[in-house]
């Protein structure tokens, strides 16, 4: 995959892509699993189509996917939802995004450390399968300091989880106007 045993001994791969918004994480996650030798291919959705906008929005995301595909729209249960059939050696899951993951958990009240639990309860999951997950997120560490209680509770957790992300990360890539910048790992 984009990299595998290289200083472990794990079958499946993690690949942690963060950035500020419109930095071109989601279409750079995206060639990475096209360019990968995954048989099956699995968008792993966490938006909700709340208005006219975001429905366009995730039209637009559907055909820049195209053919060979498959659109799992999960915005609030994983690790839950994932089909069995699909856990296994030859899938490349892609994440997108971890941000509105975490945002519609929030906005259902649940706690942050349930929230922490299911992500490594995800984790575990795709690991243990042997399966390899490109993940996206967004980089809450470079901007400032939100002025309502939800919006730091949103900007604290989501640096946490972005943390426990990134330590069991093969490799962590930072997009800045485009362009990958590798924190970890170098796998090019």
């Amino acid at each position: 995959m984009f990299l595998r045993g290289r200083g472990t001994d794990r079958s499946s791969s993690l690949l942690l892509i963060t950035g500020g918004v419109r930095s071109g994480k989601s279409a750079f996650a995206q060639r990475r699993v096209e360019l990968s030798s995954a048989r099956r291919r699995v968008m792993l959705a966490t938006g909700v189509a709340i208005d006219a906008e975001m429905r366009r929005r995730i039209a637009r995301h559907r055909r820049a996917r195209g053919a060979g595909w498959r659109t799992l729209e999960i915005p609030r249960e994983l690790p839950d939802r994932i089909p069995p059939s699909l856990l296994r050696p030859g899938t490349c899951f892609l994440l997108d995004c971890l941000a509105t993951w975490s945002t519609n958990l929030i906005l259902q009240k649940q706690s942050n450390v349930r929230i922490e639990s299911r992500l490594d309860r995800f984790l575990d999951r795709i690991e243990t399968a042997g399966a390899d997950l490109i993940c996206v997120t967004n980089e809450v560490g470079a901007g400032v300091v939100p002025t309502t209680p939800l919006g730091r509770r949103f900007q604290d957790l989501l640096g946490r989880l972005n943390q426990r992300a990134a330590r069991r990360a093969d490799q962590v890539i930072w997009m800045v106007s485009g362009l990958p910048v590798w924190v970890k790992g170098g796998d090019r």
